[in-house]
């Protein structure tokens, strides 16, 4: 390496600058896997050019392993986070931060990136194992070229395998997923064959990054709308009124399934059938009657009404052997209303009450967080925000399970462009630590405003119309062609749930007891959703503490 290229080693965790200075890097840890896992590293670069150059980059490794070099691109942050912040933020100012992750278009075998002078720029590394990987040491190249094909440097990275194959994932992770806006952003009416074409590339690295659970729009989801506006219509059940009353159709449901299970996406959360913040009223429901396609119910339909309730008892009865007839039965869940509020109780339970009997012994599912919806039966499956899970954990609630949305800005987890990496990943080990079943999030692919009054470029607003903390709205950028370009975040976040296996794999060698203890090793106090180790050296060693436990008890071979 010249004076002239300079070139760093970083942990995934690190969110690197173009202003960075030599002391801003933290020392390289190793970097330890399993078999059938991934772990990922950044390589940040400088060059002392007068003028913009594109420079190749060729990454090597052993053939056990495989590579996926992306490179990280600049997004603008007008939103940071809110005035009332904590230490959990690298910036609180707005800017242009490191995001999205972009694979371009290679040159045979070498990899375009811009070196822009005076500033660093970087590269996201990830490493793949696979099951029958031998465990070993394994050197990871990366060589730099200027346009010229001249070498500028080449730097290394160890990678050492473990021996122990991941479990498969267990807990229930949705990201809400909005064919609304796949369809909104691409210029496509929804299910024709190229929303459908687009769905499908999304869903695949849905399923690629964790997420078993999806919410199922069988009616346009009443979430995040305007009371008196609405969403593009992405409705999967087919409605018809005449004269006998309601019939139905289900040819996309069953397509969806289908298509979910291909990519190993095997839970389905039924949309919400009341609206948002209370359940007043239906959602949007589109019908062919008398030969026309027209709206039946929305906001001036009430939810405690004959017309709706008369419509559910006759669709919920369909839906459910339509659900047994694709053998998901026991696999799905239905909303009811979305994050009401204590004073919203009596709609709530007119709303539960309307549909009770016809949901008897199916699962219900809510984001919300007053225990007393809990404690009164409304809903079987509390989703609770992090911040709020005390008097469930206290009380030994179980299944639970637990989101984090923009309100959740200090203290817990979260996963904002501005936040340290460290507090996306500590996730995995609280989910662990709690037996926490399910995990929500509002936030898979939203590329409108808040209210979804206007759409949005998610490439230029990275805060839903600086309505929330940039970030909170979406995971995925929606990539040319059709295909979704990822993020730092979800990368972070898919390392987290891979940190959540691997403590599941060795409590299945050892005990819960011997895991739980092995996390608080060092910990001044006990691990909560609010209360964690702040460090990024803390996460790395710890996971390579798992691993080595791992190995040790595979075969006996002590680190």
């Amino acid at each position: 390496m010249s004076d002239f290229f300079h070139i760093r080693l970083q942990s995934s965790l690190s969110k690197i600058l173009p202003c960075w200075r030599e002391e801003d890097f933290s020392e390289e840890m190793p970097l330890t896997m399993l078999q059938d896992d991934r772990v990922s590293f950044q390589a940040a670069f400088r060059a002392g050019n007068a003028v913009r150059e594109t420079i190749f980059v060729r990454a090597s490794a052993p053939d056990a392993l495989s590579l996926c070099v992306r490179v990280i691109g600049l997004v603008p942050v007008a939103y940071p986070c809110k005035p009332w912040y904590d230490d959990g933020y690298y910036t609180h100012t707005p800017g242009l931060y490191p995001d999205l992750l972009r694979a371009p278009k290679k040159k045979g075998d070498l990899i375009p990136a811009d070196a822009i002078p005076g500033q660093w720029r970087s590269l996201w590394i990830d490493v793949m194992s696979s099951p029958q990987t031998p465990p070993g040491d394994y050197p990871v190249t990366l060589s730099f070229f200027s346009e010229n094909g001249a070498p500028l440097g080449q730097t290394q990275k160890t990678i050492s395998v473990c021996p122990g194959v991941l479990p498969p994932q267990t807990l229930l992770h949705t990201e809400w997923f909005h064919a609304d806006c796949l369809a909104d952003y691409y210029g496509v009416e929804p299910w024709s064959e190229k929303h459908w074409e687009i769905v499908e590339h999304f869903l695949e690295v849905y399923g690629a990054r964790g997420m078993n659970t999806i919410l199922t729009p069988l009616f346009t989801p009443p979430l995040d709308t305007e009371p008196g506006g609405e969403r593009t219509t992405v409705q999967l059940v087919d409605v018809f009124l005449d004269d006998c009353g309601y019939s139905f159709r289900f040819e996309k449901l069953r397509r969806w399934v289908a298509l979910c299970q291909k990519y190993g996406i095997c839970r389905f959360e039924f949309s919400h059938l009341f609206t948002q913040w209370g359940a007043s009223s239906a959602p949007k429901i589109m019908v062919w009657e008398n030969g026309i396609y027209q709206r039946k119910f929305g906001w001036d339909t009430p939810a405690a009404g004959e017309a709706y309730a008369g419509f559910l008892h006759a669709f919920l009865p369909a839906l459910i052997e339509e659900v047994r007839k694709l053998h998901i039965a026991d696999r799905v869940f239905f909303h009811l209303s979305d994050e009401p509020g204590e004073d919203q109780l009596a709609s709530y339970e007119q709303a539960r009450k309307a549909a009770a009997s016809e949901l008897d012994g199916f699962p219900c599912i809510d984001a919300l967080s007053d225990y007393c919806f809990y404690e009164k039966g409304f809903v079987s499956h509390p989703v609770v925000a992090t911040a709020a899970a005390a008097p469930f954990l206290e009380r030994n609630v179980s299944p639970l399970w637990v989101y984090y949305c923009s309100a959740q800005d200090t203290a817990v987890s979260n996963r904002f462009i501005a936040m340290y990496s460290q507090r996306n990943r500590i996730l995995g080990v609280q989910l662990y630590r709690f037996q926490i079943e399910g995990f929500l999030h509002w936030g898979f692919n939203f590329y409108n405003d808040m209210l979804s009054r206007n759409h949005i470029n998610p490439y230029a607003v990275t805060d839903c119309g600086c309505a929330f903390p940039a970030g909170d709205g979406f995971l995925v950028y929606p990539g040319p062609g059709g295909t979704p370009e990822e993020s730092i975040r979800l990368m972070v976040l898919d390392e987290a749930l891979r940190d959540l296996r691997a403590l599941k794999l060795l409590e299945q060698l050892t005990s819960r007891e011997s895991v739980l203890a092995l996390l608080q090793e060092g910990l001044s106090e006990p691990l909560t959703f609010s209360c964690y180790p702040k460090e990024d050296s803390w996460i790395l060693g710890f996971r390579n503490r798992v691993n080595q436990e791992i190995m040790k008890k595979l075969h006996g071979i002590r680190p």
